[in-house]
């Protein structure tokens, strides 16, 4: 089974930054798209960016487009989620996710994700 951790969320104010980070073992990770999720109570669970292996093609949703940035370092078998002038709507509960199998000519928003992190808390403060 695929073991995904998540960490790096708190509590920051409006404006700052926060670093997500999701690190995987069992896998070589760069094989796999990996997809941040976000949660907030009363609302779909959405994905919020997304990266695909080989070329590393990215997806934003576009609330997030140009204040998120999601990268992978391979080495360290892990997916950033930089995500910057956070906003009180940007608050919830971010989980990464791994798909089993994936089709490579399609979205990574669209996947089948399987393999789950347990999540951690973002709250931005107005």
């Amino acid at each position: 089974q695929v073991h995904l951790v998540e960490s790096g969320g708190g509590l920051v104010q409006a404006g700052g930054s926060l670093r997500l980070s999701c690190t995987a073992s069992g896998v070589v990770f760069s094989y796999y798209p990996v997809a941040w999720f976000r949660q907030v109570p009363g609302r779909k669970r959405e994905v919020v960016s997304c990266i695909k292996p080989n070329e590393g093609i990215t997806y934003y949703l576009d609330d997030v487009k140009g204040r998120f940035s999601i990268s992978r370092d391979n080495v360290k078998n892990t997916v950033y989620l930089q995500m910057n002038t956070l906003k009180p709507e940007d608050t919830g509960v971010y989980t990464c996710a791994a798909p089993r199998t994936y089709t490579v000519q399609a979205m990574c928003d669209g996947y089948d994700y399987t393999y789950w992190g347990q999540g951690t808390q973002v709250t931005v403060s107005s």
